[in-house]
């Protein structure tokens, strides 16, 4: 009888324990297609597209918008040579992608389109020969202090600006030609990409920006010299639409420093 007893006893566990692991694999395998298919966890690292996203900013990036490629997959495994199902990005667009040379994903703004000709010139965008418009838009201000897990520490107009200083940097809103309007930061005058050469998208490729623009490693600096460059469409990860949750702290731990105002708005 207690020899019956303990071989139902065990039986149980085996059993118990195997439908423990049934239950992971088929979470793991479900939040791996839905991370694959439909939507990707996102946080900013950087400060490179202030004011429209803020380091520590949490975001679900929209894999759907513009189809898929081997990188929709992690570590680009996605048996796909190209892009399929795939629609075109608009102008205006916040996208994230993988860098076409280092192998890690960037987040910027489209402004220049395949066929499209861009030019800075004294820190204003020139898009097929005109002008984008601009208008003032006030100041960005934020405390001058160590920002998000890496501690970075934001580089201000009003330099030299003491720890816990109001740190400051002239803001424009810019308005592309199909409507889009969004803010652009301005640090210095006479940054190295505040003048460049025109540059004309390749079919197939976009040419992204960031809205901070004297803090952004984008497609103003050409691969060629280790930067950016063009971004090949197979390269598209998604759209980031809205912004979930926003963290100022070093921690998620330190709630004193999330940022309601922030939760589920939409990325412009």
């Amino acid at each position: 009888m207690a020899d019956s007893t303990l071989r139902k006893n065990g039986g149980e566990k085996k059993e118990g324990i195997w439908e423990t692991i049934k239950t992971i694999f088929w979470a793991l395998l479900i939040a791996g297609i839905f991370r694959t298919l439909f939507f990707q966890p996102f946080w900013i690292p950087s400060g490179s597209m202030k004011d429209t996203l803020l380091i520590g900013d949490f975001l679900f990036v929209n894999k759907m918008a513009y189809g898929y490629s081997a990188v929709s997959c992690p570590f680009s495994a996605c048996p796909i040579s190209d892009r399929i199902m795939g629609s075109d990005p608009e102008r205006g667009d916040v996208v994230v992608f993988r860098h076409p040379t280092r192998g890690v994903d960037f987040i910027k703004r489209v402004i220049g389109l395949p066929g499209d000709t861009i030019q800075m010139r004294g820190g204003k965008v020139w898009l097929n020969g005109e002008p984008v418009k601009t208008e003032p838009a006030g100041d960005f201000v934020e405390i001058k202090e160590q920002q998000g897990p890496q501690g970075l520490v934001p580089r201000c107009a009003n330099d030299p600006v003491p720890e816990g200083g109001e740190c400051i940097k002239p803001r424009m809103t810019e308005t592309l030609p199909n409507g889009v309007s969004y803010d652009v930061l301005n640090i210095v005058d006479g940054w190295v990409a505040d003048d460049t050469q025109t540059y004309t998208v390749p079919e197939g490729q976009y040419f992204f920006m960031g809205d901070n623009r004297d803090n952004s490693e984008d497609s103003r600096f050409p691969q060629q010299v280790g930067g950016l460059g063009f971004v090949s469409a197979k390269y598209l990860i998604g759209r980031a639409d809205r912004i979930m949750f926003s963290s100022a702290g070093r921690s998620l731990l330190y709630f004193w420093t999330w940022r309601p105002d922030r939760f589920f708005k939409a990325v412009e």
